[in-house]
């Protein structure tokens, strides 16, 4: 899908699944600096957490939105220019685990014209595999900058 010629209420298509590693807990901790034991410390979680397993970081989850987004969008970079422009609301509602898999659904929520290019509104929500609650629910905002 061509995301300038995306319209208000239009259903994105859903991303493909997504595993979220250890791997990848460790390198957002280190990328970040947030090295609480819930996130690294396996053994420690499997005694005391209550999820008996380590979680990502809620912010992981936000920060791989415009990779995703990017699987289902195109951006003719000739004569555009996508920014994040920043995140009206995020609600972290379901903790994800180790190992599971994610997926991201998107609907364009609002477009208002601003002087610089096109601000769009993006509703998010991030789905675990097998859980009936979503990870993350969220508005995200992307400025379109182009011809």
């Amino acid at each position: 899908m061509e995301f300038s010629q995306l319209n208000v209420g239009d259903d994105l298509p859903e991303t493909a699944w997504f595993k979220i590693t250890q791997k990848k807990i460790k390198e957002f901790a280190v990328a970040t600096g947030d090295h609480q034991w819930i996130h690294l410390d396996q053994e420690r979680c499997a005694k005391e957490s209550p999820f008996r397993t380590t979680i990502a970081h809620g912010f992981l989850s936000a920060s791989l939105m415009p990779m995703m987004f990017e699987q289902i969008i195109t951006i003719d970079s000739t004569r555009n220019t996508m920014l994040n422009y920043g995140i009206d609301n995020l609600r972290f509602l379901e903790p994800i685990r180790v190992n599971d898999y994610i997926k991201y659904q998107f609907t364009i929520a609002d477009i208002e014209q601003k002087p610089t290019g096109r601000l769009f509104k993006v509703a998010a929500q991030v789905d675990i595999k097998g859980r009936d609650k979503p990870a993350l629910i969220g508005t995200f905002l992307t400025l379109l900058i182009g011809k």
